[in-house]
């Protein structure tokens, strides 16, 4: 493994759209959503160190969620973690990530990755990011992965690169936020547009130099004369400092405003497990195109559901079509699929009516 190689993994979401299993308490990446036997972190964390050694892994999360990760993690120490305080989207805790890493090692490029996404062909992954981390190396990059589209999806953003580049690595020429269908459609017509995953690899110098120039005020907080990161410092200055900084995404604040964003188009089966939607589209069916994680169901004249259940729950589905049936100790959601993205107006109303943390 080469030890100028590091990974920063984003685990500080509470992944809402996953109700009721998803909660603030224990978010989905602590869970095991597909029934493999591993939650998302653990697999993500094991993908990622097949290529980076386990030292140079980073964590990062809110500080309620420490010893969650401690648990599901043995192999991460206390000093990979990088606890916030509060939370402040992905480019506080990314510009936290590589003044750290940069102190340790200043040649260092590194991998951001999400704690919950759902990757098929890893070792395809795998190769796409060793391809990365080589371009980062020998030049001032900020990478990202492309995902090569198969559909007009309205739930990611999209990435418009040169369409007469012929190298694997393209430039980007600009990102668009989540568009409607008839605007999805022509990007998959135009074939120079691809999915943002949300996943980056740069040199610690190249994203600090970033950061001094398009979000100077941030930099200027976290980065310090009088070095505290890697020492008995750092969580002290962290606590005292980490809420000052903007509450804004790295594609906001840095990527859709540097000049110097580059593009690697990749298909190794990727899906951001944003919904339960998006989670059934990646489980096995059954003939009637039927889902089911945990239970012990039997479908009648049903066809298109996605059940989960505490384990060996006995089931019967009779006469549904495209539903979502979970449960969750006391709590049972059923839900259309198609209005999966509605759950969060569920949650909110689940507190108004229960008046319990049940959400």
């Amino acid at each position: 493994m080469n030890n100028n190689y590091y990974a920063v993994i984003m685990a500080g979401g509470v992944g809402s759209r996953f109700w009721p299993i998803s909660t603030e308490e224990f978010p989905k990446q602590f869970h095991d959503m597909l029934g493999t036997g591993q939650s998302l972190i653990q697999r993500t964390f094991e993908r990622i160190n097949m290529l980076v050694p386990t030292k140079n892994i980073l964590i990062t999360t809110n500080e309620s969620y420490k010893e969650t990760v401690l648990k599901q993690l043995p192999k991460i120490t206390p000093n990979q973690l990088l606890l916030e305080p509060v939370m402040r989207n992905t480019a506080p805790s990314i510009l936290y990530s590589a003044l750290k890493i940069y102190d340790k090692n200043p040649d260092a490029v590194m991998l951001v990755a999400s704690s919950d996404h759902w990757i098929t062909d890893e070792y395809e992954f795998l190769k796409n990011i060793k391809t990365a981390f080589e371009s980062s190396i020998n030049n001032d990059v900020l990478m990202t992965l492309g995902i090569e589209p198969d559909h007009p999806n309205t739930g990611y953003g999209y990435i418009k690169f040169d369409n007469e580049d012929n190298n694997p690595i393209k430039k980007v020429e600009n990102f668009t936020e989540k568009p409607n269908l008839e605007t999805a459609e022509k990007f998959i017509e135009n074939k120079n547009y691809l999915w943002n995953a949300g996943i980056f690899v740069w040199s610690v110098k190249s994203i600090i130099s970033a950061f001094k120039k398009h979000l100077p005020e941030m930099f200027n907080i976290l980065n310090t004369d009088i070095n505290v990161y890697n020492t008995n410092l750092e969580q002290d200055f962290i606590k005292n400092n980490y809420g000052k900084c903007e509450n804004i995404s790295i594609d906001f604040g840095i990527m859709e405003r540097a000049k110097n964003v580059n593009v690697l188009p990749v298909n190794f089966g990727w899906s951001d497990l944003g919904t339960w939607n998006s989670l059934y589209n990646k489980l096995k069916k059954d003939e009637q195109n039927n889902a089911v994680i945990g239970a012990s169901t039997i479908f009648r004249n049903s066809n298109g559901n996605i059940v989960k259940t505490q384990n060996d729950k006995r089931v019967v589905i009779q006469g549904l079509q495209d539903f979502i049936i979970v449960e969750k100790e006391d709590v049972l959601l059923i839900c259309p699929r198609k209005e999966d993205q509605n759950i969060k107006e569920i949650i909110k109303q689940v507190k108004d009516t229960f008046k319990e943390d049940i959400a």
